[in-house]
């Protein structure tokens, strides 16, 4: 397990504050940086950081590859000579939240305005990146140019000679939208450049990212245009065959119906894996440690017809196991992977994790319930875990203090001593003083926030994603108050 005692923070970049609408790379992510260290903590974790699409979740992204563009940050456009302070403007947000409505095609005609003045060194920088990229660059800047050219409708929507990606339809079709192919190239070279600046930040400040995938890719997604035998893809309609989600249960009695398509894991096993492991090499380039969402899908998932519309009709279906694993460990070393292990499979799930050497989670906010076998309460932890307070699916653990009934806050005082009212912080001791050999808080309980900042509401559309942190609320004592606890815990 390549992991020790340690500690971290989960802020999602969207989060951070500034005056543009929406969290960005520019300064506000750097001054987090210095926080982070400051606080004595090891790790910054995030959600995914593709490209947003479908209701604007991190988890539903056109590419596996690519980083999203609504992040790319415009001040540092200005100091690279793309855009000017006029360009850019007077900010003009309501910036207590992010408006996506607003941000995301305002972004996108800054963007293109840097394009147009692309030249000198950093033109050159920009071919390299091209060049060095092609794999994966190439066929997502055009499935993006398509999309664009299509009023952003889904590709299975396109026509038959695009969505079977037809030699000759291709070539016509990157021909005649050569400038908005390399439009989005740019937006990706401007996003990695500025990436790579808070990497090296990172890692001089002795901070690591942990960053985030989902299991399984969009449908609407270049990976599953540009590669549909690997997926559950019906060759003539181009719609899923079988489909991603979880069967119905006590909070569900249709269960949820992701729409994911399921991989075709025959497939991917004859050539070695090889998607999966260039998904993986992506990602590692990006962050020093990764948090796969669903792991639990690697040992058993739930299969779906594609045409259902509920999830009441599927079945489990045994995963791959190890063995992208093992081919991605063979092809790039030491994987330093938290298995998101949360669910109903158990012992199948443990098995695969531990032959593996990943850590798995905890959430402490489940640990009350008056079980004394509660896989989540600290007395049974194992080491190989990162406890986390809550998480982005969570509410906070204010909010979810103040919704509790009365034996749930009597039990989770009674386990942190505290009143009602410094609770929050009370399960951030408890988390730091565990066993698990990582510690992760969301931003949100280092604060004591309730639920009107929670991130995100599972199966809902609207008003998720949107939460940010006011500016100045990462105090220099707050940071003091968590080194001291990291050095309290060991961490």
């Amino acid at each position: 397990m390549a992991f020790q005692r340690s500690s971290g923070v989960l802020l999602h970049v969207t989060s951070l504050p500034g005056p543009y609408g929406v969290g960005d790379l520019g300064p506000a992510a750097h001054a987090w940086i210095d926080w982070v260290a400051d606080a004595g903590c090891r790790y910054w974790q995030l959600l995914p950081l593709g490209p947003t699409g479908y209701a604007d979740s991190p988890y539903a992204s056109f590419s596996s590859f690519a980083g999203n563009p609504y992040l790319v940050s415009p001040e540092l456009l200005v100091a690279d000579g793309l855009l000017t302070q006029e360009d850019v403007g007077a900010p003009s947000f309501d910036n207590s939240a992010v408006d996506f409505g607003r941000v995301i095609p305002w972004k996108i005609e800054l963007l293109d305005t840097a394009y147009s003045r692309l030249s000198g060194q950093l033109h050159t920088e920009f071919v390299a990146f091209r060049n060095d990229e092609a794999d994966w660059l190439d066929d997502f800047s055009l499935f993006m140019a398509i999309k664009e050219d299509h009023g952003n409708g889904a590709w299975a929507d396109w026509p038959a000679e695009l969505r079977h990606r037809d030699g000759d339809a291709l070539n016509a079709v990157r021909k005649r939208l050569a400038s908005a192919v390399e439009r989005h190239a740019f937006r990706q070279f401007v996003f990695f450049r500025q990436w790579r600046s808070i990497r090296e930040h990172a890692a001089a400040s002795g901070v690591e990212i942990i960053g985030d995938i989902p299991l399984y890719a969009a449908h609407d997604s270049a990976d599953v245009w540009a590669h549909p035998e690997l997926f559950a893809i019906d060759p003539e309609t181009s719609q899923p065959t079988l489909v991603a989600g979880v069967p119905p249960d006590m909070f569900s009695e249709t269960g949820q119906l992701w729409g994911n398509p399921l991989y075709r894991w025959e497939i991917h096993a004859t050539d070695g894996y090889a998607w999966w492991i260039d998904r993986l090499a992506a990602v590692f380039r990006q962050v020093d440690v990764l948090r796969i969402d669903h792991f639990t899908g690697f040992a058993r998932y739930y299969e779906i017809p594609g045409s259902d519309d509920t999830a009441e009709n599927g079945a489990w279906r045994d995963g791959p196991g190890a063995g992208v694993f093992d081919a991605a460990h063979h092809s790039h070393g030491e994987l330093a992977i938290i298995a998101e292990d949360l669910g109903p499979l158990g012992d199948v799930v443990e098995e695969l994790r531990r032959r593996l050497g990943f850590p798995g989670m905890k959430v402490l906010q489940e640990a009350f319930d008056g079980d004394p076998a509660n896989m989540f309460h600290p007395d049974n932890y194992a080491e190989d875990f990162v406890v986390y307070t809550g998480t982005h699916d969570s509410d906070t653990s204010r909010g979810a203090f103040d919704s509790a009934d009365d034996d749930y806050r009597r039990r989770v005082l009674e386990y942190t001593g505290d009143t009602p009212d410094t609770y929050p912080w009370g399960l951030v001791r408890a988390a730091w003083r565990s066993i698990a050999v990582v510690a992760v808080a969301p931003l949100q309980d280092l604060l004591g926030l309730d639920t009107k900042a929670r991130m995100n509401y599972p199966s809902t559309i609207g008003s998720n994603w949107q939460w940010r942190m006011e500016p100045g609320v990462a105090t220099p004592e707050l940071a003091a108050r968590l080194a001291a606890l990291n050095e309290e815990t060991g961490r």
